[in-house]
Order: structure tokens, then sequence, then C-alpha cells
């Protein structure tokens, strides 16, 4: 293939890493390369729950995408993805048009509210920086708030998450850690805040390590964080929200409730053609679209089938990037007419903290690790990727390196 025109879809882990993988891989002569996103920078978003409970400044997590792409190599165009039209290879933006020969797709997730009546007018998300800074100054308002009005809303100080998975529970860990410090900015007996976790499952953290799933619940218990499990978030409303247990339908009346239950892909992938299975593209193994063999799909827009569970794999940081390195590959291979090659998972573990003194994990070869050792290795992962995206520069810039609190 001459000189072909690559476009990339999305900044998120997928993107960005497609984009400095191939910026480096060919040669200005052998390609036009075109990075598309939204804003002018990357961010961890593996990072953002830090972000939302107010223990880490968002600059902390977002990175200019001029730190890690040369400008020289690669065209960057900040504007939204309004749609897709792989038929005729085009993509339509909103203050503009592109044309490509080959795609790659990485648009990143959407909130899944599951049709809960309230969720998306009331509820507070996790998605991005701007709404991770909007619940971060939210909780910081209705802690000043509280000496400043007449009469005590029953709520104000009640936090409801719904969704015990890992956004969710690292989100109340992080939590956990900043309440102490609100109440005593604004003069706030703690014993009257209440983090509430709601969850459908019958334990936290489903599908995980049984046993860490249940030091994990201890751990945050120990920190004042309750627990209301088997538990189905029935309706969200301004100042309550309404959960549903054994039949029975229970009020928790509350200013700030929280969805972390669930993602979707971007919907822009299922609105523009692409066969989708639960909104995703279903790859082939060599990360191409079903239909069209010009388009490549990654992170959470790309389903792949784990054939020893026969599920999906979860769409992970690590999967997405370990995708973005294997496309970038075999877009060279594309065009310089070479064979590609199949994805084939390399999964190292999973680590999940739990405020930033704590953190529970499964690594290698199915080995458990929980409390420091565990927070260590969360810092280590984390640092890692910035290794990966940036060099040395960007792990010394950006880096976690306080290992001992």
């Amino acid at each position: 293939m001459k000189n072909p025109n690559i476009v990339i879809l999305g900044a998120g882990y997928g993107g960005i890493m497609t984009t400095v993988k191939l910026q480096k891989a060919l040669g200005v002569n052998e390609a036009t390369i075109t990075l598309v996103n939204k804003n002018d920078y990357h961010y961890q978003a593996t990072w953002l729950h830090e972000n939302a409970a107010g223990t880490r400044h968002h600059d902390d997590t977002r990175i200019p995408i001029r730190d890690v792409v040369n400008f020289s190599k690669v065209k960057f165009v900040q504007d939204s993805v309004v749609s897709i039209n792989p038929d005729k290879k085009k993509v339509q933006l909103a203050y503009g048009e592109l044309d490509y020969d080959i795609l790659v797709v990485g648009l990143g997730f959407e909130a899944a509210t599951f049709g809960i009546p309230g969720l998306e007018e009331h509820a507070f998300m996790i998605n991005n920086i701007n709404s991770a800074r909007l619940l971060r100054d939210h909780l910081e308002y209705t802690f000043a708030k509280y000496h400043n009005e007449a009469d005590h809303h029953e709520g104000r100080l009640n936090i409801v998450v719904g969704g015990g998975g890992f956004t969710g529970i690292e989100f109340v860990g992080e939590l956990a850690n900043r309440v102490p410090k609100l109440c005593r900015e604004y003069d706030i007996d703690p014993a009257q805040v209440r983090i509430i976790n709601v969850e459908g499952a019958p334990s936290i953290m489903p599908g995980f390590d049984p046993q860490l799933a249940e030091y994990a619940m201890n751990s945050l218990e120990a920190r004042g964080v309750e627990f209301i499990t088997g538990a189905m978030l029935k309706k969200c409303e301004a100042d309550k929200i309404v959960y549903e247990k054994d039949g029975v339908q229970e009020e928790v009346p509350t200013l700030t409730t929280v969805w972390a239950a669930g993602v979707k892909a971007n919907s822009i992938v299922e609105n523009s053609g692409f066969t989708t299975n639960r909104g995703k593209v279903e790859v082939r193994d060599d990360m191409r679209a079903p239909d069209y063999d010009d388009v490549f799909v990654v992170g959470d827009c790309a389903l792949i089938m784990d054939e020893s569970t026969g599920r999906p794999y979860p769409p992970t940081a690590q999967i997405a990037i370990q995708e973005a390195e294997l496309i970038a590959k075999n877009i060279k291979a594309m065009v310089r007419g070479e064979e590609m090659e199949p994805f084939e998972p390399d999964l190292k573990g999973t680590v999940a903290s739990l405020g930033h003194n704590d953190a529970i994990g499964v690594i290698f070869d199915n080995t458990k690790i929980f409390g420091w050792k565990a927070t260590v290795m969360k810092k280590v992962i984390d640092n890692r990727y910035l290794f990966k995206l940036g060099g040395i520069g960007l792990l010394l810039k950006k880096g976690k390196f306080n290992i001992f609190y």
C-alpha cells in the first residue's frame, strides 16, 4: 500500500499508544498519520477515581498530546467525531470531514445506565476529566454548605456509590481517605458522614478472587464504608435513591449519587453500521472489523472473546495497550505488504487500589497480594505505562513515587 492516509480516532489508551508506536514504526514518506481527539490531552482513565474524590489533581492525570506525539510525523486534529461511514471511508467531525485508507477506532466508552430512571439526570459519573472534576467540586461544595444552611438536609452528608466493581470500589477507597480531611476542613463530625456502596451481586468485586474481595470489604468497612450487596438500584432522584433488596424497596436520602456500575462502547460505533455484539465490534484475530479490511478497532470499542471462558476479555487499560501495540505492528505490515499477526493477550494480572495506602491484586501466576505490596505494585503498573508511552521524561514528570504512603 503506497503512502496510505491513516486516521486514528480517539486518544485514550488504545488510540494514543497506536499513534506513538506508528510514528516510530513508519517513515514520514511511508504514510500520513492523523490523530483525532476532542481534547488536546490524553488522560489516565484509571486515575479518574482519584480526581473525582479530590485526592489527586486532574493536571497530574492528563498528559498533553504534544508531550508524546511528534507533530512533525503526526497531524493532530482537535475535534469531535460525529459519525463514521466505513463504506465511503469517511469520518464526519463536528467541524470538518476526513478521508482515510486505514482507520483505527478507539473512541472509548460511555456510561451504561441500563434505563434506571433518573440516573442520567441526577447521578454523577466518572467518565472523563470534566466529570471527575465536577464530582470533586460538588463534594467540596456539599461539605462547605453544611454549616451555611439553616436546616441541614437529611442527605447532605450521605454519599451513595452505585456499583461494587473496580471503579466503584476504587472510588470509595479514595473517599475513605478524603472524607476525614473534608470533615476537618469544614468542622464536621466524621460520624455524620455516610459512604454507602450499593452492589447488585452478592458481594463486591464480582468475578474477582473471593478472598481478596472480602479483604477489600473488611478494609473499607474499617474506614467507615457501608455496603448494601444483593441490591438493585431502582430509581435516582435529586435528593434520594431507591433500591430493592430481597423484594423490599428502601430509600436512602442523598444529594450525592455516583454511578459506577457499567460502561458501554461509544455509541458512534454501533450507529456507524459496523457489525456489533453488545455495542462493540467483535474483531478478527488481527484486530480488524469483520466487514472491513481497512478498519481496526481498539480498547473499549473492541470485543475479544476469551476461548477458555467463553466470555469477552474485560476492557482494561492493560489489554487496550497490548491491542494498540499489535495494531501498530499490523498496520506497518499492511503498508509494507507483509503478513499480519494475530492478537494474543498476555495478561499479567490485575490490581485494584483501596485508597492510597491499601490495595488488592492477582499477579503473574495467580499470586494474590494485598496491603502495602499491592499498593506498590499498583504504582509500578502505573509508572510502567508512563514509561512505555513517553519514556523516562514522562515517567519523571507524571510518575507515582510515593511508595511509602
